[in-house]
């Protein structure tokens, strides 16, 4: 097993997943689609923006806490909605959840999960729990998930609203991968020479389970081919406003509305009951032409900030970028990859290794901008393209 304790960054954690997964379920997990133009951008536009330090602060004091819906958290961070995390990690969802409530911040579970969302509620070490939402072609059955999230005590709901049509990732075609997963021509090879994962992740569901795994939060018809759950996962793209209507009267809580990348989308949301709207391009695999959040970021909280609650996701990899984020008006980010590359390493460890480490990199960072608190972080503290010195 990768020590996860030597993992000195998110890169690090990065290659220990790459060593242990196969081939097609590591790219399933690392690339975005088509080209991975949008994938790069999202790192390039972090990466151009710059952090302006103040000095001769007295920083000896530092302190990441922060509030989520007016509730405290130890860092404003929110582990995103990561679909493979139940194939890369026995019941990996549960040991993300375990993680997420030993830093203090909330946890995402995704449509996908390999374990029931009751299950994860149970054990997941009774942190913060969201559970994000896909709709299917069949729209009634997507729903069930709504009450039943209700019933099971979940403080948000995370509809998603930028991924309506197929993802074009012409990589997992040459890769032979299928969700659920399953032995090809195309990828037995990779998958028989990967033992640390066939035996340690697909074999403790086959031993544990008694099955390969499986939806446990999507109802669908019993006794289907893996054919059939490829045509039921079908995304729907019919999503209209009306349908946002539809899904607040559903829903008694906070609604969170990901995808949105324009300044007018977030206001309407706003206008419609949504609580929160994370701008996203879904980890630059919605489309490869996309805008990179961070950009996006500086006009939906000139649009909506004081209305909602605004958090932005895509490309944070360290420290330095959530306090980017903060500076530019969010009040949290999502890490969806960092975590994820983490519980595949090395499960729940691996996945609290990466939030230490990011946890790590703020409180530094902080020392070195002067600051003692995110609260004081503003606008002042960041430095656009547009605003370099010349």
């Amino acid at each position: 097993m990768s020590d996860p304790a030597k993992a000195l960054n998110i890169e690090d954690l990065r290659r220990m997943a790459k060593r242990r997964l196969t081939r097609g379920l590591f790219e399933f997990c690392d690339r975005g689609s088509e080209d991975d133009v949008a994938l790069r951008h999202n790192r390039e536009a972090l990466e151009r923006i710059k952090l302006r330090s103040r000095v001769l602060n007295d920083t000896s004091s530092r302190h990441t806490g922060s509030e989520i819906f007016g509730t405290p958290v130890d860092m404003p961070v929110v582990i995103g909605p990561t679909g493979p995390a139940g194939f890369v990690w026995y019941r990996g969802e549960t040991e993300l959840a375990r993680a997420a409530a030993k830093a203090g911040i909330p946890f995402t579970v995704a449509s996908t999960a390999n374990t029931p969302m009751e299950d994860i509620v149970a054990n997941g070490g009774g942190g913060r729990l969201w559970y994000h939402l896909y709709v299917w072609r069949d729209m009634e059955a997507s729903l069930k998930a709504v009450p039943r999230a209700e019933a099971a005590g979940f403080e948000a709901l995370v509809l998603t609203v930028d991924s309506t049509v197929p993802y074009n990732r012409e990589f997992d075609v040459r890769n032979g991968v299928t969700m659920p997963v399953r032995l090809t021509a195309r990828n037995v090879a990779d998958i028989v020479t990967h033992p640390r994962w066939l035996f340690g992740t697909v074999g403790r569901y086959v031993m544990a389970d008694g099955h390969m795994p499986r939806y446990h939060n999507i109802d669908m018809p019993p006794g289907l081919t893996s054919t059939g759950i490829r045509d039921f996962l079908f995304k729907n793209d019919m999503l209209d406003w009306e349908f946002l209507k539809r899904i607040r009267d559903m829903w008694p809580r906070k609604l969170v509305l990901k995808g949105v990348l324009h300044a007018e989308d977030a206001a309407r949301a706003v206008e419609h009951g949504v609580d929160c709207v994370v701008i996203s391009n879904h980890g630059g695999i919605a489309s490869d032409a996309a805008l990179a959040p961070i950009d996006v970021l500086p006009s939906v909280v000139r649009e909506v900030g004081g209305k909602a609650t605004v958090i932005v996701d895509s490309g944070f990899r360290r420290g330095s970028d959530i306090l980017k984020g903060l500076a530019l008006g969010a009040d949290a980010v999502i890490v969806g990859r960092a975590t994820l590359y983490g519980v595949a390493a090395a499960g729940e460890a691996g996945a609290s290794r990466a939030l230490q480490i990011l946890h790590d990199e703020m409180r530094r960072t902080m020392g070195v901008m002067g600051l003692t608190s995110v609260a004081d972080i503003t606008r002042e503290h960041v430095v656009t393209p547009d605003e370099y010195p010349l």
